[in-house]
């Protein structure tokens, strides 16, 4: 028996899912009124979502209707970083939405901090994009799983490889 426990932080999201979820917005634009001849296109690249359509209004629409499906898909919103909206051509509106993957330096510092400040029992190191937390007790890793879903981070936290 391994005498320390320990589990993974992460942010991450099924991409399969996040495909999904955008071929139901392109379905839902092709065939709703309000939208039909707008001319919306909504692409996923590798890293972002690109939204172009005719005006704000339209778009606003969209966001609606991503956030929407891609919640019924069980992905958290966090991972959507909407940018700035950008003039096109042809009095046109495009937005880049940035895919949020991964703990970044700074939050990862947060969470071994509050880990530090309120587990005495418990370590937390970082590891790139990743953290890892140690424990004695599977209990100790439990309460810091439930601490950590109370506290409102920027990114969507899961926790894998619970050993």
């Amino acid at each position: 028996m391994a005498s320390t426990f320990s589990f993974d932080i992460v942010s991450d999201f099924d991409h399969q899912e996040l495909v999904n979820a955008i071929d139901q917005v392109v379905r839902d634009i092709k065939s709703r009124y309000d939208l039909k001849d707008t001319q919306t296109t909504v692409e996923l690249g590798e890293k972002s979502i690109t939204i172009s359509t005719d005006s704000d209004m339209t778009l606003h629409a969209v966001h609606s209707i991503l956030r929407e499906k891609v919640a019924k898909r069980n992905l958290s919103q966090k991972i959507l970083d909407f940018g700035k909206v950008e003039s096109a051509s042809g009095n046109r509106v495009r937005q880049e939405i940035t895919l949020k993957k991964g703990i970044s330096q700074e939050i990862a510092k947060q969470i071994s901090k509050l880990i530090r400040e309120e587990f005495k029992k418990v370590q937390a190191s970082i590891q790139g994009d990743t953290m890892r937390v140690t424990a004695k007790a599977k209990d100790d890793l439990q309460t810091v799983i439930q601490r950590l879903k109370q506290e409102d981070f920027p990114v969507a936290l899961q926790f894998t490889n619970y050993r």
